[in-house]
């Protein structure tokens, strides 16, 4: 029987918790370094702008994110970065590959490669070789890989700030446990999904057009959750940030579009409730996912209590779950593989993916 996006989903759970448990052998400490650029496209680049926001709160590190064949062709390098971190799953990103060579080639930088293949050009190409210990993902539209790539970069943050001093062994122990407890929601987090899509699942598959708004470190989520609906609903689908979409894309919004508002405790949230509020009078489609509990019928709530920071690990399991369930609803037929040459043709990837 072929894997289904459905099968990494339920194996989420015990991967993170083997990530966990490999810590901190599996990963280097970068140490002495403030600014790091994490060059990734796609779903890495989603992932990257997830963790960014742990990794900076436990030291002072300033991460610099940015897609790779644009900062190559078209950036001014900072020569303040003296550490390059590429991220791809497949470890076969030209455009990855390529600013990273070019890095090398003109700047003093030492290069960390992340990815789930060990025999990549990534792999040989980097200085550093971390790898996304995930075992196989042969579906293309990534999950488990995914959080994955999450859980790595904030556990690279841990290392980093333990190594320059800027958190004590106590303070790396908390961390761990608040990342284990995160981990550990995730079967939960699975089952509220489940029961919400069976509550709005006609609402949902009849969607013409999806879109979600958040802020701060959600922003990520929103990202990816773009890159999913897109790739495997196939209707338009956008993720979006509450101050961006507030100041034109709101235009757009008709009675049949289909709104989730990623609800986050946090400095914006008045803000976010009276956008919600607001949108509600346009449509009756109005959708929220937010980490507390909640009696609202529309409102996935995942019942969990860890930092802000922490949150997009597990607030995009659920669009995940829909995109995949949507995408079934509709009639998608995703374990058939289509633009199976893309990669190729396009000179995107140095080959292609082993998919089932």
């Amino acid at each position: 029987m072929k894997p289904t996006m459905m099968t990494y989903i339920h194996e989420e759970h015990a991967t993170l918790s083997q990530i966990l448990n490999n810590y901190p052998a599996s990963i280097p400490a970068i140490e002495d370094e403030n600014e790091w650029l994490l060059l990734a496209t796609g779903s890495s680049v989603n992932a990257a702008v997830s963790a960014k926001y742990y990794i900076e709160s436990l030291s002072n590190v300033r991460v610099t994110i940015a897609e790779p064949f644009h900062y190559q062709h078209f950036e001014k390098h900072n020569p303040a970065i003296r550490t390059v971190v590429a991220v791809s799953q497949s470890g076969e990103s030209t455009s990855t590959l390529h600013a990273l060579a070019a890095l090398k080639k003109h700047y003093p930088v030492k290069t960390v490669g992340v990815t789930s293949k060990p025999q990549s050009e990534l792999a040989k190409t980097a200085d550093t070789f971390v790898l996304l210990d995930i075992g196989e993902e042969r579906v293309g539209y990534v999950t488990k890989g995914y959080v994955a790539t999450i859980l790595t970069l904030m556990l690279m943050g841990l290392r980093h700030a333990h190594a320059v001093g800027a958190i004590d062994d106590a303070r790396e122990l908390q961390e761990l446990a608040t990342l284990r407890e995160a981990v550990n929601a995730i079967p939960a987090i699975i089952d509220t999904t489940e029961s919400f899509f069976t509550r709005w699942q006609d609402s949902l598959i009849a969607s013409p057009r999806f879109t979600s708004i958040g802020y701060g470190p959600a922003v990520g989520v929103c990202m990816e959750m773009a890159t999913k609906f897109t790739e495997t609903v196939r209707v338009p689908s956008q993720g979006i940030e509450m101050e961006v979409f507030m100041h034109g894309p709101y235009f757009e919004i008709n009675p049949q579009h289909r709104l989730f508002f990623l609800d986050v405790p946090s400095v914006a949230r008045e803000r976010l409730n009276l956008l919600r509020q607001y949108e509600q009078r346009h449509t009756q489609y109005v959708y929220t996912v937010t980490p507390g509990s909640s009696d609202d019928p529309h409102t996935l709530a995942l019942n969990v209590n860890v930092p802000e920071t922490v949150l997009p690990l597990l607030m995009i399991i659920p669009f995940q779950i829909l995109a995949h369930h949507i995408a079934e609803g509709k009639g998608n037929n995703l374990p058939q593989r289509i633009f199976t040459d893309f990669g190729i043709a396009v000179k995107s990837k140095t080959k292609p993916g082993d998919y089932a």
